[in-house]
């Protein structure tokens, strides 16, 4: 079986923009893995295995997504998760918005429907940058302060549709687009 997620796709510039902040972070962070700027994105719902009969299901139930409005979102600063010694993860923050708080419950709605766990912990809208500490020092206390100021610019974006994801592990890059919910047009 393959494993899928609901995300956020990024706009080119963005990714750019963020895939420059990457190179940058190498030079005072280590990590195992930094996502290919083509699989930089912003998570809705991580499903895990999904049968391929079931597929068809969840495509029907997220179809959902299209009343919710088109949005626009701040990305910007970054902030870790995990250990701050040795933290597990390096993102870009996304401002929450109700719009996007919405979108996020409307989807993790629609998995539920078909049997998906409900998600326990808060939903807090990231990119992730790096993932997997992999230094052999602990992260000094000042380094992340250091880079919250360095990388703290905002940078807007428009989210006009969301995503189902096929990961492919073995692959560079490893997210394959599986189908797009269009969301609604805003009405001026």
């Amino acid at each position: 079986m393959s494993h899928y997620f609901i995300a956020i796709r990024l706009p080119r510039e963005l990714k750019t923009t963020l895939n420059e902040w990457q190179e940058k972070l190498k030079e005072h962070l280590t990590y195992k893995q930094w996502p290919h700027r083509e699989d930089l994105h912003i998570t809705l719902k991580f499903l895990g295995e999904v049968d391929d009969n079931n597929i068809q299901q969840l495509i029907k139930e997220l179809q959902t997504v299209g009343k919710i409005p088109a949005m626009d979102l701040n990305v910007g600063g970054i902030g870790t998760f995990g250990n701050p010694k040795k933290p597990r993860v390096l993102w870009a923050g996304v401002e929450r918005t109700d719009s996007l708080s919405k979108l996020q419950q409307v989807v993790e709605d629609g998995a539920v429907q078909i049997g998906y766990e409900k998600e326990s912990r808060e939903y807090r809208p990231h990119i992730t940058l790096a993932k997997k500490w992999a230094g052999e020092n602990t992260l000094a206390k000042d380094t992340v302060p250091f880079l919250q100021e360095k990388f703290k610019s905002i940078q807007k974006m428009h989210v006009a549709d969301v995503v189902l994801f096929r990961i492919h592990p073995a692959k560079s890059p490893k997210y394959e687009v599986v189908v797009k919910f269009p969301l609604a047009v805003k009405k001026v």
